[in-house]
């Protein structure tokens, strides 16, 4: 019997112009959490794609319990042991919990002797004994849509342990989740490693790493680097094993200086009673303003209020003097302000379109000729100028985007508005679920952007990010801005005082 309970050997995968995999590698122990790591575009969901079955390999093998097994799609993965809970959920919310978790296997039985049936009371009871198991204390006849992002991920995990799994892939399990549901989600890690299951475990967040898992192992441009035991490990060794060099600092030396007050909002009150109300702040030229806040604070409401995807009924907006009318987004974009949203693949990336649609779709009015023909020279240059500005990895601006890493499809989507030539540019998230090389990137971006006169509202979650970059943070809580912290000034304890100051 051998001591791991899955093995993947040299396992290869090509996509038109790129290699993703290049003789990988994985061993997993039961009862462990083995975390995967690597840059965006290393490889690492495309190696846990092809042990789920949603990909083919082109070379490798895959092994559980020491012999060869042939892995053809989900369902056989399924069969075999092996469950997935993906970055991107994908719930039906019209349907019950049960009916969720158990998808495309219902229990059967026969009416009027023998056409089969969907068996709902085995079903409901069924699930749930499976919600108690990861400690979800919920009607398995709940609609899933009356549920919470990290309530329906639980039930994606019960979904896994209801098909009794022997490997479980969780594929960045936290990015959307606050702390105290981080903390529900590892006790039900440790339950199942109690019960014997081997988890691997993809997240870019260093100090989750360090803390939940037993094993790392390392990826970079498709290859395995190495595999360590997670107490041997320091952020720092990471660090330089996922990037191939040394990262001296975190954030990018800014040369950026503020000058006058060009963008301001005054008494900006949400139709919305719960949401923002009564909100002032300005913003400088070449000015970083961080906005910090907990979950609920109201950050990303605000900012789509001032974008025009939020409607409001008092405030007032203005720009170098110059109060700007805006109702929809369109007006804010003709009056140079663009909006990098939270939520890349719900509201930024057209996942079925090019790279070269993707940057040039919120200026296509400039790239066309006689009114009525597109330029494809103009947007090809577009494309060849934002990869070479923003190292993008793409074989080509024909590429479709939903197959580049995160951090390259934010890479695209910062320069879908560079190419409108934005004054002020409101920054949601920037780096949510991106390595930290490509966050490093990034950060020099906005740098670069700040430098060059533009003013930049950047919401961020991760208080060391804003700290590292921000001229100023405002801090909110409850929808209300409840103070500003000097850049220089800022640390931990000073913004959450604000941030946990609640009427």
């Amino acid at each position: 019997m051998s001591e791991f309970v899955l093995e993947m050997r040299g396992v290869c995968k090509s996509f038109p112009g790129v290699k993703a995999l290049d003789h990988a590698q994985l061993q997993l122990r039961p009862g462990t959490v083995h975390a995967l790591m690597g840059e965006n575009g290393a490889g690492k969901s495309t190696l846990m794609k092809c042990m789920f079955g949603i990909y083919s390999m082109d070379e490798g093998e895959i092994y559980i319990d020491g012999n060869k097994v042939e892995i053809k799609d989900p369902l056989d993965a399924l069969g075999k042991g092996i469950a997935m809970v993906h970055q991107e959920l994908q719930p039906i919310p019209a349907r019950t919990i049960g009916e969720n978790i158990y998808l495309g296997r219902y229990p059967l039985k026969k009416a009027l002797g023998f056409f089969p049936i969907v068996d709902h009371k085995k079903m409901y009871d069924d699930a749930a004994e499976v919600l108690k198991k990861v400690r979800m204390d919920f009607d398995p006849r709940q609609k899933l849509g009356e549920l919470s992002i990290s309530q329906m991920q639980s039930v994606e995990i019960a979904k896994a342990v209801s098909a009794n799994c022997r490997v479980l892939i969780l594929d960045e399990p936290t990015s959307s989740l606050t702390q105290n549901e981080v903390e529900a989600l590892f006790r039900i890690v440790e339950d199942l490693k109690k019960d014997g299951v081997a988890i691997v475990y993809i997240s870019h967040k260093m100090d989750e790493i360090l803390r939940i898992s037993d094993e790392v192992t390392i990826m970079r441009d498709g290859q395995y680097i190495g595999t360590w035991a997670a107490k041997e490990l320091t952020t720092d060794f990471i660090i330089t094993k996922m990037v191939g060099r040394e990262l001296t600092n975190l954030y990018p030396k800014r040369e950026n200086v503020p000058g006058e007050v060009v963008f301001e909002v005054e008494d900006f009150t949400s139709i919305n009673p719960k949401s923002f109300r009564h909100v002032n702040f300005n913003v400088r030229k070449g000015e970083i303003l961080g906005v910090a806040g907990l979950v609920g604070a109201q950050r990303t409401e605000l900012m789509e209020g001032i974008f025009g995807t939020r409607s409001h009924t008092t405030g007032k907006i203005t720009y170098q003097g110059r109060e700007l009318k805006i109702n929809r987004p369109k007006d804010a974009i003709d009056q140079g302000i663009a909006m990098l949203t939270e939520d890349r693949r719900g509201s930024g990336i057209m996942g079925v379109l090019s790279v070269a649609d993707n940057i040039s779709i919120a200026s296509l009015n400039q790239y066309v000729d006689h009114g009525i023909v597109l330029n494809t020279k103009k947007i090809n240059d577009l494309v060849e100028d934002n990869r070479r500005k923003m190292n993008i990895k793409t074989p080509s601006g024909k590429t479709l985007i939903q197959s580049l890493s995160g951090g390259n499809q934010q890479k695209v989507l910062i320069g879908r508005w560079l190419a409108n030539n934005p004054e002020v540019l409101i920054l949601d998230e920037p780096t949510r679920g991106i390595d930290v090389g490509a966050k490093y990137e990034i950060y020099c971006i906005i740098a670069d952007l700040a430098k060059a006169g533009k003013s930049i509202i950047m919401i961020s979650s991760e208080m060391g990010e804003l700290i590292g970059m921000s001229d100023r943070i405002m801090v909110m809580c409850d929808g209300r801005v409840t103070g500003f912290v000097d850049g220089g000034e800022a640390n931990q304890e000073n913004i959450m005082a604000l941030a946990t100051q609640f009427e």
